[in-house]
C-alpha cells in the first residue's frame, strides 16, 4: 500500500473514452437503452493541442454520480475489425452499479426484450452482476453491492499484498517467456 502523504489523491474517473464506430448509434444505445443523459456532442475538425487535421465526434454520456462514458467516431479511420465483441476475460469490460437488485433485473428485463443477450445475474459474492455488449462490441456490467461488500473487501484487502507478492512470482517466468520482444519488434 502506498502511504506517500505528498502525493495527491485522485478523486475518481472523470471519463473513461473509447471508440465506437457510429456517433448516432452509440447516442441512442446510451441514452434510450441505458438511460444516461448525453451533455457533449464535439465536432472537433484538428488533433488537440495541434494544427493536424484530424475529422471526429467526441461523445460524453453522464452517469448519475456525474462520472461520464465517452466516445470517438473518427469516420476516416474506422476499421470494422475493431469492433467485435470484446471477452472480459480477455480483453476488457466497464462495470456501471446500479441502485439494486430491481434495477439490475428491470435492466436484465429491459435489454432481452431488445433482442441483446444477457449474461447473469452472477454473484460474486461481494457484488451481483449482468454482462452484456454495447453496439461497439464492448462488453459491459450492471453490478450492484452486496450487504457484505466492505467487509469482504476489508477481508481481502488484508490479504492482498501477500497474494499479489505469489502471484507475481509465480507466473514472473511464463509472462518473461510470452512477452519478450521478437526479433521483428
Amino acid at each position: 500500500m502506498n502511504s506517500d502523504s505528498t502525493i495527491p489523491k485522485v478523486l475518481g474517473i472523470h471519463h473513461s473514452a473509447y471508440l465506437c464506430r457510429d456517433a448516432k448509434e452509440t447516442r441512442d444505445f446510451y441514452c434510450d437503452v441505458l438511460g444516461m443523459r448525453m451533455r457533449a456532442a464535439l465536432a472537433i475538425e484538428k488533433r488537440p493541442g495541434t494544427d493536424v487535421d484530424l475529422r471526429y465526434m467526441h461523445l460524453f454520456f453522464e452517469m448519475a454520480d456525474g462520472n461520464f462514458i465517452a466516445f470517438f467516431d473518427l469516420p476516416d479511420t474506422v476499421k470494422p475489425d475493431y469492433f467485435y465483441q470484446k471477452d472480459s476475460m480477455q480483453e476488457y469490460h466497464f462495470a456501471f452499479e446500479v441502485e439494486d437488485r430491481a434495477a439490475l433485473d428491470q435492466f436484465k428485463a429491459q435489454l432481452e426484450a431488445r433482442g441483446l443477450p444477457v449474461r447473469g445475474p452472477i454473484d460474486h459474492g461481494f457484488v451481483t452482476s449482468i454482462y452484456f455488449h454495447d453496439p461497439n462490441g464492448l462488453q459491459l456490467e450492471f453490478t450492484i453491492r452486496e450487504d457484505r461488500h466492505e467487509e469482504i473487501l476489508a477481508e481481502e484487502e488484508a490479504n492482498s499484498e501477500d497474494i499479489l507478492a505469489r502471484w507475481t512470482a509465480d507466473t514472473a517466468a511464463m509472462k518473461a517467456e510470452r512477452l519478450r520482444p521478437t526479433a521483428a519488434e
